[in-house]
């Protein structure tokens, strides 16, 4: 039985219809086995992410932002890391500059200038009220940023200068038509999480499994001894994968979970 299970939202966890019934029971049956289980996602730790990791695992660590954040939600206690404040700014500048939608986060909360439906919606996706802010006016420790494009523009952001900086392209069922393009500080990813919560847990990172479906997940996967890639993965992630289940919307996570019992 492997230590510790790393588990996708979008697209590993959350489908086109939610969280199904079937995955929760197993991924709770492996937490009652001493299995820690693990949420790494893309979203912040706020609305729905927060009441994920909460049933996951409401006493344990849990990664959030791709790496930027990681947070016990149990006690509280953050081992995040700072966007640094000049490249912070210079995102901003951009964005206005561009028009292009660009959100700012801390550790549980976030800001965005642009009132456009995708703004809209995604505050929907992560089950917060939707409320412009300043993009600077954030207090606390800002630890990410992020954009929000139409999937046609991605090779274009992709190829803009972001020094200093890790890109993190992601995609959701929920929201089909827009292209999550998370901005860490250059370092931070899953990867790095995964072995960080690895340590804090005094886990082999050999021991521990990620199932994910995204490109930002292969970092990850590259990281732990048993990655899984979801049947409906992008070709990134299927690479990475040295185990494959079934789609999101077939439970696939399921098959996930009974693979990191038995091995």
């Amino acid at each position: 039985m492997l230590s510790m299970i790393c588990v996708d939202v979008d697209g590993t966890l959350v489908g086109s219809r939610g969280v199904l019934p079937e995955v929760w029971a197993a991924l709770k049956g492996a937490r009652e086995k001493g299995v820690r289980i693990v949420l790494c996602s893309g979203r912040p730790a706020v609305g729905h992410a927060l009441d994920y990791a909460q049933r996951l695992d409401p006493d344990g660590w849990h990664i959030f932002q791709n790496g930027a954040s990681i947070v016990n939600v149990g006690t509280g206690e953050s081992q995040s890391e700072a966007l640094p404040p000049e490249l912070l700014l210079e995102l901003v500048q951009q964005a206005r500059a561009t028009n292009r939608i660009l959100e700012v986060y801390t550790d549980d909360e976030y800001a965005v200038e642009d009132t456009s439906p995708m703004s809209v919606n995604h505050a929907e996706l992560l089950g917060v009220p939707f409320a412009p802010r300043d993009l600077l006016g954030l207090p606390g420790t800002v630890v990410r940023a992020q954009w929000l494009i139409p999937h046609a523009e991605k090779d274009a952001l992709l190829a803009e200068a972001h020094a200093g900086l890790a890109l993190h392209p992601a995609g959701s069922p929920v929201m089909p038509d827009t292209l999550f393009v998370s901005v860490t500080r250059d370092g931070v990813d899953k990867g790095s999480a995964v072995r960080r919560v690895a340590d804090l847990y005094g886990f082999e990172v050999s021991r521990t499994m990620m199932v994910g479906d995204g490109h930002n997940d292969v970092l990850a996967m590259q990281t732990v001894g048993y990655p899984v890639a979801m049947g409906n993965a992008d070709k990134e992630a299927r690479a990475a994968g040295k185990y494959h289940v079934g789609d999101v919307d077939a439970g696939g996570l399921v098959e996930a979970v009974q693979l990191a019992l038995e091995a």
